[in-house]
């Protein structure tokens, strides 16, 4: 999944334990200007320094896949947890759009004349 939107908040890495770490960013989604929704995910291992050269205001478009977990607590009760883990944040650059490139003047050097198997 990809969801683009601009970066609010970044925390530090924490180290859950000896080997895993994760890091949490929070991602303000307007696709309604009106009424922003805003997203936390986790980062883990080490994806966490994805973050080390973005910036709280950046925009940026977030792969992350949906997690959910079940869990039994030491009562008996089934208790269920959803996380959005990223794995891939990219800054997005000011006027970039996802149409291709424009095409450069390398195709006006290029010899056509041997097209004749055109059907018109």
């Amino acid at each position: 999944m990809i969801v683009d939107g601009k970066i609010v908040e970044k925390y530090d890495t924490q180290n859950i334990k000896e080997t895993f770490k994760k890091r949490e960013f929070v991602l303000e989604y307007a696709e309604n200007p009106q009424y922003p929704e805003f997203i936390k995910f986790e980062l883990i291992q080490s994806n966490c320094d994805q973050l080390d050269s973005l910036n709280v205001g950046d925009e940026v478009s977030v792969n992350f896949n949906l997690k959910g977990r079940k869990w039994t607590d030491p009562k008996g009760e089934v208790k269920y947890f959803n996380s959005l883990q990223a794995w891939r944040v990219d800054r997005k650059t000011a006027g970039a759009s996802d149409s291709p490139p424009p095409p450069t003047e390398e195709w006006s050097k290029e010899d056509f004349s041997k097209d004749d198997d055109l059907p018109f």
